[in-house]
C-alpha cells in the first residue's frame, strides 16, 4: 500500500490533560485501536490549580511548543482526522479558555474540544468497553485533575460523576498530607450513593497512577507477563496493596520495584483514592485498563458494524487477512473441529473460533522459529479485546500448532498464567490444528475431504476417497498426538468420494 493510501487510514487524537499531554496516532478503520504513534509530555498544567484557580503558567507555555510538535507530527503522518481534548484542569481554569484561544491561533484548523465532566467519563468508558464489552461494575478514571466514575451494567453504560480527585488536586486539596487526603476522599465518594451497585461486580481502573500501581504489585509477585491491560487482581490484593503505598514515605517508594520516579508524589494519593473506592463499591475484582479517553475517542468514530463486532473475534480476523494465507479456512476449521469439543461452553467456542483464525500466521516465519514467534506474537499482542488468559490460552494452542516442544522455556508464562485444564485442552486444540493443516494444506478444500469424529475411546480421523488424501506417515503421527492429547486411541476411516 502505497503512503497516500496509508494516510487515510490514519486519525489521530491529543489528550490534554491536567498532568500530562499525549498525542496518539491510530491507523486503520478496525474494531481494535492500533496505535502507530504515542508520544508523551509530563507538564502538569493542573498544579496549583486547586488555590491560584490558574493554570500553571509554565505548563502553559510548555504546552505552546509541545502542542505544535503534536501538530506537526500529525501532518507529517497524514493523521485525519486530528483533534485535541482537553480535560479538567482546563475546564475548570479561570484562564482555561484562554489558553484554548491561544491553542487556536497556533493550530489554525484544529478542533480543540473542552469536555465537560461527562463528555470525559463517557469517552473513558468508551474506551474500557472497547477491550472489554461485557464490563459490569464501576468504572473509575483518575487523572491528575479529576475523577471519573461511571456505572457499567453489561456492557451498557449508567450514571457518571465528575469529582475533584485527581492525583495532583487531591495532592493540593490536602496540602500535600496522604492522611487528610482520606478524609477528603471519603467525604466526595459519600456524595455518589449510586456506588454501591458495584457491590460483588469489577472496578475498572482507567489512568497512568493506577497504572504504576498494577506494575508494583505485577513486580512484586513475579507476575509473568508484564502487560498492565487487562490485569486483574482480588479484592484483599488490592487492598493490601494501596495500604502499603499510601503509607510509605518517599524513600520506601523510591525502592519499590517497577515504578517510575516521576510518579512517586502521585502515588500515595491514588492509593488512596483506590482504597476508600474499594470500601464503597464493595468490588470483588479490580481490573486494570490501559485503554480510555483516546481509545474511546477512536471507537466512536467507528461505523456502527465495526462497534459492534466482538474485539477477540476481530483481532483474529485480522491476523487472517495480515498473516494467513487463506480467509476462508479458519470458520472451516471451526467447524471441523466441532466433534472433539461436544461440551463447550459459548466462551469456550468463541475462543476455540479465535484460535482458529490465528492458527496461520506462522505461514511466512522461519520454520526453526515458527513456534516461538507465533507464541510470542499472539501473547504479547496489542489487540484490546484479549484479557491474560485468552492470551495465554491461544499463544499455547498457536504454538502446539507448530508443534512447540512440549517443556520449551517459551511456554512458560502461559502455563503459569492457565490451569492444567485450560492448559490440556490448549495442546488438544493445537494438536487436532497441526493435523487440520498437515491434511488440508491450508486450504478449505482439501479439509472438506476430512472428516473427525469420537466415540467411546476413540477419536477417528475419515479421508474421503478419490480426493488426494491418504494416511501417510506424517498423518498418523499427529493423528496419534491429537489421540494422546484427548485421552483416547486414533483410528482412521474411508469415507464414500
Amino acid at each position: 500500500m502505497s503512503q497516500p493510501e496509508r494516510a487515510e487510514l490514519r486519525c489521530g487524537v491529543v489528550d490534554l490533560g491536567s498532568n500530562s499531554v499525549r498525542l496518539v496516532v491510530f491507523e486503520g478503520r478496525s474494531r481494535n485501536p492500533v496505535p502507530i504513534f504515542n508520544e508523551k509530555a509530563v507538564l502538569r498544567l493542573g498544579r496549583g490549580l486547586q488555590s491560584t484557580g490558574r493554570l500553571n503558567e509554565e505548563g502553559v507555555a510548555q504546552a505552546l511548543t509541545v502542542m505544535t510538535r503534536y501538530q506537526a507530527v500529525a501532518r507529517a503522518m497524514r493523521a485525519d482526522p486530528f483533534e485535541v481534548l482537553a480535560t479538567a484542569a482546563v475546564r475548570d481554569a479561570a484562564n482555561g479558555r484562554a489558553f484554548v484561544a491561544e491553542l487556536e491561533g497556533r493550530l489554525p484548523g484544529v478542533p480543540i474540544r473542552i469536555l465537560s465532566g461527562e463528555e470525559e467519563a463517557g469517552l473513558a468508558a468508551a474506551g474500557v468497553l472497547c477491550g472489554i464489552p461485557t464490563a459490569d461494575g464501576i468504572l473509575a478514571d483518575i487523572g491528575g485533575g479529576s475523577l471519573e466514575v461511571v456505572r457499567l451494567r453489561e456492557g451498557t453504560t449508567g450514571a457518571a460523576h465528575t469529582l475533584g480527585l485527581g492525583v495532583i488536586r487531591l495532592s493540593d486539596r490536602a496540602g500535600g498530607d496522604p492522611v487528610r487526603a482520606r478524609a477528603i476522599v471519603e467525604q466526595d465518594l459519600a456524595g455518589v450513593p449510586w456506588l454501591a451497585e458495584g457491590v460483588e461486580g469489577d472496578l475498572y481502573l482507567v489512568g497512568g497512577a493506577w497504572r504504576a500501581l498494577a506494575r508494583i504489585h505485577m513486580a512484586q509477585t513475579g507476575y509473568p507477563l508484564n502487560m498492565v491491560h487487562h490485569y486483574t487482581i482480588r479484592r484483599e490484593e488490592a487492598r493490601d496493596l494501596t495500604g502499603v503505598v499510601a503509607g510509605a514515605g518517599r524513600r520506601a517508594l523510591e525502592r519499590l520495584p517497577g515504578l517510575s520516579r516521576r510518579r512517586i508524589d502521585d502515588l500515595p494519593f491514588a492509593a488512596v483514592v483506590l482504597r476508600r473506592l474499594l470500601r464503597a463499591t464493595a468490588a470483588r475484582r479490580v481490573v486494570f485498563s490501559a485503554n480510555g479517553l483516546r481509545e474511546g475517542w477512536f471507537l466512536r468514530r467507528m461505523p456502527e458494524d465495526v462497534r459492534r463486532q466482538d474485539p477477540l473475534l476481530a483481532a483474529g480476523r485480522d491476523y487472517a487477512r495480515r498473516l494467513g494465507r487463506d480467509t476462508a479456512l479458519p470458520p472451516a476449521l471451526l467447524g471441523w473441529t466441532d466433534p472433539l469439543f461436544p461440551a463447550d461452553t459459548p466462551q469456550m467456542r468463541r475462543l476455540r473460533e479465535a484460535a482458529c483464525w490465528m492458527s496461520d500466521i506462522g505461514s511466512r516465519d522461519h520454520p526453526e522459529f515458527r513456534a516461538e514467534q507465533a507464541f510470542l506474537r499472539v501473547l504479547r499482542q496489542p489487540g484490546v479485546g484479549l484479557d491474560h488468559h485468552a492470551r495465554a490460552f491461544l499463544a499455547l494452542t498457536v504454538a502446539t500448532r507448530y508443534e512447540a516442544e512440549v517443556g520449551s522455556g517459551f511456554l512458560a508464562p502461559a502455563r503459569l498464567l492457565l490451569d492444567v485444564a485450560s492448559a490440556h485442552r490448549a495442546e488438544a486444540l493445537g494438536a487436532a490444528l497441526r493435523l487440520a493443516y498437515t491434511l488440508s494444506a491450508g486450504t478449505p478444500e482439501m479439509l472438506a475431504g476430512t472428516r473427525l469424529r469420537v466415540e467411546p475411546g476413540r477419536v477417528i480421523l475419515g479421508l474421503a476417497e478419490n480426493s488426494g488424501m491418504f494416511a501417510g506417515e506424517s498423518v498418523l503421527r499427529r493423528l496419534d498426538r491429537l489421540a494422546q492429547a484427548l485421552g483416547q486411541d486414533p483410528e482412521t476411516e474411508r469415507l464414500a468420494g
